[in-house]
């Protein structure tokens, strides 16, 4: 008969059998094992350092590529925009490109008639009837689009500091300077813009920097309104879009390229944010004032990298 003091010995003994096994295959195989280990260990340090260097050849390579191109903007921009009237708008998101955009521009020989900023609260979806108040009390008399009755601020605004900013159409009297003055004065004080330095007169292209899109809670809403004030100064002038990306939702530039309409007219620039995206702006902005537009930078949607050469020539007036 099997008792409890068999099964005591027996588990005992393999237990036992069991320890010896471990020990004696720890043994015999530690050197082969910890040296496999090892090797692999040295393997992947070598090929992390291989793709550190990569990391900063391509890092020295792409500083190299905007050196070239900060250095040779002069060359390329040699009197291509030679006293054009050129505004520079611009909303928050892409503010810090502003004066690089604007140095690139006199470069080329551009007057910079002004620099407005638009300020988060203008696409602000429950600002849109004080938009429509301050458009209608400063309205001059003169100007009478965007058509009547309308219901949307930011088109309206947009509208009326487009007719103020930008040269008026044939046949229609400019603004006086004085009114000029008192609109962009009601939107300053109000918060809804931004001006920096003092608008020299109306211009006859604009920059528009556009930078990342919103993406809070209104975002949907506030991205379109940005697509309609590209619609309203493209209606009133030249025009050229900047950002610095392309393809993700709400991002005008996108918008514009895919809008078979504003796609024939408004030129494009998806990498704004380098130097090469600032003479390619540029550049695109001399097609705009000889009659063409396009759509340039690395991302999708871009015809190309840069205007034709023939198609960037434009006289100076």
């Amino acid at each position: 008969m099997i008792n409890f003091r068999y099964h005591v010995v027996s588990l005992t003994a393999v237990f036992l059998a069991l320890a010896i096994g471990l020990v004696v295959g720890t043994a015999a195989l530690n050197g082969p094992a910890a040296d496999a280990l090892q090797e692999q260990v040295t393997g992947i340090g070598k090929q992390n350092q291989q793709l550190r260097d990569q990391v900063n050849h391509l890092k020295d390579e792409a500083n190299t590529q905007e050196q070239f191109a900060t250095q040779a903007a002069p060359v390329i921009l040699a009197e291509k925009l030679r006293n054009r009237r050129v505004l520079v708008v611009a909303l928050p998101a892409a503010g810090r490109y502003v004066k690089d955009v604007v140095d690139t521009l006199q470069l080329g020989g551009a007057k910079i008639t002004g620099q407005v900023e638009v300020q988060d609260k203008f696409t602000a979806s429950d600002n849109n009837s004080q938009l429509l108040d301050l458009a209608t009390i400063t309205r001059p008399v003169g100007v009478s689009g965007p058509a009547s009755p309308n219901t949307d601020g930011v088109q309206t605004s947009t509208g009326l500091l487009a007719a103020v900013l930008l040269d008026r159409p044939a046949g229609q009297p400019a603004i006086p300077e004085d009114q000029r003055r008192t609109v962009l004065s009601a939107y300053v004080s109000g918060g809804w813009i931004i001006s920096t330095g003092a608008v020299t007169g109306p211009a006859e292209a604009v920059v528009l920097l556009t930078g990342a899109p919103y993406v809070d809670h209104d975002a949907t809403k506030r991205n379109a309104a940005v697509v309609n004030m590209v619609d309203q100064f493209a209606h009133a002038g030249r025009l050229v879009v900047g950002s610095d990306g392309v393809g993700t939702d709400g991002n005008a530039v996108t918008a514009v390229r895919r809008d078979p309409v504003l796609t024939k007219t408004i030129s494009t620039v998806d990498n704004i944010a380098t130097p090469q995206g600032r003479v390619i702006a540029a550049l695109a902005m001399a097609e705009q004032l000889a009659g063409g537009a396009g759509h340039y930078g690395i991302g999708d949607g871009a015809v190309s990298l840069v205007p034709k050469p023939a198609a960037s020539k434009t006289s100076g007036s």
